[in-house]
């Protein structure tokens, strides 16, 4: 007769086989952990900058309005531009918005140029 342990020998079920599928599993899950952490912690510290509109003050200078989506109770730094017709940087301004209670704030900033501007816009922003 037939013992368990010969069909287990004979069709391949042995304990052996299954601690490297629990090994991989394991660091297969811890892997997914990591990621996964990593892209909510930086979700949560993220910033959007929605532009409003621009308005053309004279020969030197340019009115950017933008909108500052992002963490609540952290003061955020945003990068602005002027550019001309041929998309060329003819001014730009660092802005350091405080805090606020809300979630999300509208700005307006004056942005000084060096040649007259076609267009104001928000290059990028980012938490102080």
């Amino acid at each position: 007769m037939t013992t368990a342990q010969q069909l287990d020998e004979r069709y391949g079920r042995t304990r052996r086989r299954r601690l490297p599928w629990i090994i991989g599993g394991a660091v297969a899950l811890v892997v997914i952990g990591a990621f996964s952490w990593m892209t909510v912690s930086q979700s949560i510290a993220s910033v959007d900058a929605d532009d409003l509109g621009f308005t053309l003050v004279d020969e030197y200078s340019v009115d950017v309005s933008f909108q500052v989506t992002g963490v609540q109770g952290k003061d955020v730094v945003c990068a602005l531009e002027a550019l001309d017709e041929e998309f060329g940087v003819v001014g730009w301004k660092i802005v350091e918005i405080a805090a606020g209670d809300s979630h999300s704030q509208a700005v307006s900033v004056t942005i000084p140029t060096v040649a007259q501007a076609t267009t104001g816009l928000v290059n990028t922003c980012w938490v102080a």
